[in-house]
């Protein structure tokens, strides 16, 4: 037999049996904590200063782009898979995965590497000064010098989530932030006999969680495998298989990286314009987060379908999916942004007393409804088309908006027509709907059928239920 069978009761769940809703709550809840992370180190830092959260937050825009990065190798792998197990071939699933194990590990110990050698030299480049700096290079230097393990979570997590089972890897997100927020308050604030560490104790606590949950992400990857992973998978490349995964992965983390690229030179705007902007523009973000949080859960339960739907050939029942997940999300995130809306000072008034901030944060917040609303369409339908394999288009449109369109008309917006933080959140905006109406035309002209990796017949109605 060419693979070991993975435990019974824990095995790749067939497109069939999938549905949106199964798929998208545990998402949700899992993306929320992911959420929670980074909004604990805020929350807990902001007892220190303003100019601790500044800091941590210019650091985590270099995290993220390193994360996007890793994710070239995690999200080509699991549109890969998920094509793969559409069309029943388990055994090529699994020596995917463990090459894509393999390769995020390489690529994330190279980052690691770069950001212990070079992390103070880029956050200079981001004109940053004084306490903000000395709290940047602190936290990237810990956090950043680790990200490999990120690296492994990145591609477990992905694979784990297309095999159908987004409950357990929500639940590993569960312990992995309770066990964050616990080290925050012993590590920051020097609670329990340990010493006040302050912003280092955030990034160490950052990097202990990760190291746990990855090896409850290795020991659960092995009971969800229809064929599970030897250890000769790791060290065997296929060109054939690595072709695949980048053919996805590039387009997909270098649209990415673009718009992470975008908000870095956004922020570089910000820092002129004062710490008070820096700061508010920080928890204006963090707010937000919970706008485009369903869209985010949807968008990757969507994909998830998609993805299994166009490797056995099922375009038709993958092209209305699409549309359905795309009102459903609308719905939700217009919903979100009315109250936030409503309540946007107390939401920033539970991470800063200043007043100026909180206006500063509460004013762009108003803007949401512009912004989000245009966002969610967009992560509905990126999502959706990458699946299908069609990942080359968003990256194409992404440069002429982002890059051509959005940075100038921000640059003017802020500096020439003196609109301050305003002006980067529509600069944004005016980004996020030029891409969404593209990609809304993109799906339903169906091009993205041809780009299938796997050509197979329609399943019958009988093996599409089984």
């Amino acid at each position: 037999m060419a693979g070991m069978r993975a435990k019974k009761g824990l095995t790749a769940k067939p497109a069939g049996d999938l549905n949106l809703f199964y798929l998208t709550w545990p998402i949700f809840l899992e993306v929320f904590l992911f959420m929670l992370m980074g909004i604990a180190d805020t929350l807990m830092l902001s007892a220190i200063s303003d100019n601790a959260v500044s800091g941590v937050g210019a650091a985590n825009q270099y995290l993220h782009i390193s994360i996007l990065i890793l994710e070239v190798v995690g999200n080509g792998a699991s549109i890969v898979v998920a094509q793969y197990i559409g069309a029943r071939k388990y055994l090529d699933a699994s020596r995917i995965a463990a090459l894509a194990i393999t390769l995020n590990l390489g690529v994330g110990l190279i980052i690691s590497g770069l950001f212990f050698l070079f992390g103070g030299s880029l956050l200079e480049g981001l004109n940053l000064k004084g306490e903000v700096l000395a709290y940047a290079q602190s936290y990237l230097a810990i956090v950043g010098g680790f990200i490999f393990l990120q690296a492994l979570i990145n591609s477990l997590a992905a694979i784990i989530r297309v095999h159908g089972y987004t409950k357990q890897a929500m639940f590993v997100s569960l312990g992995m932030n309770v066990f964050h927020v616990g080290a925050n308050y012993v590590l920051i604030f020097g609670n329990f006999g340990f010493p006040e560490m302050g912003v280092q104790g955030a990034a160490i606590s950052s990097v202990i969680s990760r190291f746990l949950a990855l090896i409850v992400f290795f020991w659960l990857l092995y009971r969800v495998m229809e064929v599970r992973i030897k250890m000769h998978y790791y060290f065997t490349l296929s060109k054939e298989f690595i072709g695949k995964i980048l053919k996805i992965g590039i387009p997909s983390a270098f649209e990415q990286i673009l718009y992470q690229g975008c908000q870095i030179v956004f922020l570089y705007y910000v820092t002129f314009l004062g710490e008070a902007s820096m700061a508010a523009r920080q928890y204006a973000n963090n707010v937000s987060m919970f706008i485009f949080l369903f869209a985010i859960a949807i968008g990757i339960g969507t994909s998830i379908i998609v993805g299994r739907l166009v490797g056995g050939n099922r375009m038709e029942e993958a092209y209305h999916r699409v549309w359905k997940s795309a009102r459903m999300a609308s719905l939700i995130t217009l919903l979100m942004i009315g109250v936030v809306i409503l309540l946007r000072k107390p939401l920033v008034g539970i991470f800063t007393d200043d007043q100026e901030i909180i206006r500063l944060a509460s004013d762009v917040l108003v803007l949401s409804l512009v912004l989000e609303t245009g966002r969610t369409l967009n992560i509905v339908l990126i999502n959706s088309l990458r699946a299908a394999g069609d990942a080359r288009f968003p990256v194409y449109i992404g440069v002429i908006s982002m890059v051509m369109m959005s940075l100038p008309l921000g640059y003017f917006l802020v500096f020439e027509m003196g609109l301050g933080l305003a002006g980067v959140w529509l600069a944004i905006a005016a980004d996020e709907w030029t891409r969404g109406i593209i990609m809304f035309f993109r799906w339903r002209s169906r091009a993205w059928e041809k780009h299938a990796l796997i050509k197979e017949e329609p399943l019958s109605e009988t093996a599409a239920a089984h």
